[in-house]
C-alpha cells in the first residue's frame, strides 16, 4: 500500500493530501530512510513521522484497505512519542 494511503486509512493523518505533502517534504522516515507519498509500505515497517513539534514513531502491524475508525489501532502500534519543547504549565504544581 501507498505511503499516504496508509496514514489516511489508518487514521494517523486525517487527509490523503496532507499525508502527501508531509511524506514529501521528507518529514516521514520508512525504517530510517527519507520516503516520499508513493512509497510501499507493509507490515512490519517502522515509521517515523514529523508532525511540527512532535515525533512520532509507530510499526505497522496489519495493512487493510477500508477500515472503520474503531479499527484503526489494529492497524499499527505506537512506539515512542516525542516532542520538541514541553508546553506544560510551569505554574501547575
Amino acid at each position: 500500500m501507498r505511503l499516504d494511503k496508509f496514514l489516511k486509512v489508518s487514521r494517523i493523518i486525517k487527509r490523503r493530501t496532507v499525508a502527501k505533502k508531509i511524506a514529501d517534504q521528507g518529514r516521514i522516515l520508512v525504517n530510517g530512510k527519507p520516503a516520499k507519498s508513493s512509497s510501499s509500505v507493509k507490515a512490519g515497517d517502522e515509521l517515523t513521522i514529523q508532525f511540527g513539534n512532535k515525533t512520532e514513531t509507530v510499526r505497522i502491524d496489519q495493512i487493510i484497505e477500508t477500515t472503520k475508525k474503531s479499527e484503526t489501532n489494529q492497524m499499527y502500534t505506537i512506539i515512542d512519542e516525542k516532542f520538541a519543547e514541553d508546553f506544560s504549565n510551569p505554574f501547575d504544581d
